[in-house]
């Protein structure tokens, strides 16, 4: 077994962490420096804090994490299907068919109820 064929992925890992690494070492020289009150606060990017949200958060936010987890999942068993449809023929066609309609339907389910608008 060679290692000829890792060669290329190693490369663009070492690129890639040089590449951080003097992001992150040349910033501070030639970046602005315009600091202010809420800059030197924690986690924060420049604007005013928010206060702190108190109570529940609402239901939206839990429907549209699983609703791309939904899609996300239908995603990652497209793509095994595309690469293998040639061997699969009819049946994996059928089958593939079945699975899109499926979550089309619990899509369309979602949108007639209101879970796709932000307000």
């Amino acid at each position: 077994m060679s290692i000829a064929p890792y060669v290329p992925i190693a490369g663009l890992f070492v690129l890639g962490g040089l590449f951080a690494l003097f992001s992150c070492t040349i910033a501070p020289f030639v970046g602005p420096k315009r600091y202010n009150r809420a800059k030197m606060e924690a986690y924060e990017c420049g604007i005013e804090p928010a206060p702190a949200p108190t109570g529940r958060f609402p239901v939206k936010y839990y429907i549209t994490a699983m609703l791309f987890i939904v899609f996300d999942i239908e995603i990652i068993f497209l793509y095994p299907w595309a690469v293998s449809y040639d061997m699969l023929g009819l049946f994996g066609f059928v089958e593939m068919v079945l699975f899109i309609v499926t979550v089309f339907i619990a899509y369309a389910y979602v949108w007639r109820r209101g879970g796709l608008d932000w307000d």
